[in-house]
């Protein structure tokens, strides 16, 4: 496990070397990334500056969602760009390759590219996680901010877990299906609002089958000391919640080498 970390950490040293042989490009991106997500939080706060709350949250509450999950979201944008683009690996054949060394196709995928330039949405996020913050005079006790943290870590699992079963099924279909975009991209959006505003079969599917409301929703509850106004869960349920994006992530690479297992090559 060491002698893997150390691996990890040598690849992503040589990614960052790599792009900032770029600096202006890279210092650019990281600038335009980080106005594009500010301009969408703008729009947020448009909203609730026309109708003042959105069936009962406040826009302070709802910019806690909203920067917990871009937060989370954007640390797995960071580190998971191999997979993203396993598709065009599979087509090329470049696969076999990765097959053919003596390491771990997973972590040898996980190293092939650091978007560093995604730190400007990631400040993006954090930023507004701290105005939510202050703005809601949250008493923060050491445990509400042990739990925040490993809700962050834990969301960023769960959506790496996601992009690793859309890679997953390049085995079968060459393509990574963009249908997956609506889960990642679309579970963004979705995430950064309250449960409780969506139909009851939206609310189904983010608790039981992609389990985002466990690394935002009912976290967020016990920060904000609310009742599960939905379930009616138990308090320590909203404390251990977030673990379901580490055991999904944990699953999600179980399906992957399954995958690998049955993997052809393309034959080129």
């Amino acid at each position: 496990m060491a002698n893997a970390a150390k691996l990890y950490l040598r690849y992503v040293g040589v990614s960052v070397r790599g792009q900032m042989q770029y600096r202006a490009s890279f210092i650019m991106s990281t600038l335009g990334n980080m106005i594009i997500t500010g301009i969408e939080f703008l729009v947020l706060w448009t909203l609730f500056a026309r109708f003042g709350s959105l069936k009962g949250w406040t826009l302070a509450e709802v910019a806690l969602f909203y920067g917990m999950v871009h937060t989370a979201f954007h640390i797995c944008e960071i580190a998971s760009r191999g997979f993203d683009t396993f598709g065009g690996m599979v087509r090329r054949g470049n696969f076999d390759r990765i097959l053919l060394r003596p390491r771990s196709t997973a972590l040898q995928l996980a190293g092939t590219e650091v978007k560093m330039d995604r730190i400007g949405r990631l400040a993006q996020g954090i930023a507004v996680l701290i105005w939510a913050s202050f703005a809601l005079g949250i008493q923060w006790t050491f445990g509400k901010l042990v739990l925040l943290l490993v809700s962050i870590l834990c969301g960023a699992c769960l959506f790496y877990g996601i992009i690793i079963l859309q890679a997953t099924l390049a085995f079968w279909t060459v393509e990574s299906l963009e249908v997956f975009a609506i889960i990642t991209y679309g579970g963004l959006e979705t995430a950064q609002y309250p449960l409780p505003i969506y139909k009851q079969w939206l609310r189904k599917f983010f608790i039981f089958v992609i389990p985002l409301a466990s690394v935002n929703y009912f976290p967020i509850l016990a920060i904000l000391e609310r009742e599960d106004q939905l379930l009616h869960s138990p308090t320590w349920f909203h404390w251990l919640a977030p673990l379901v994006g580490v055991l999904f992530f944990l699953l999600s690479l179980q399906i992957w080498k399954f995958g690998v297992r049955h993997y052809r090559s393309t034959g080129s």
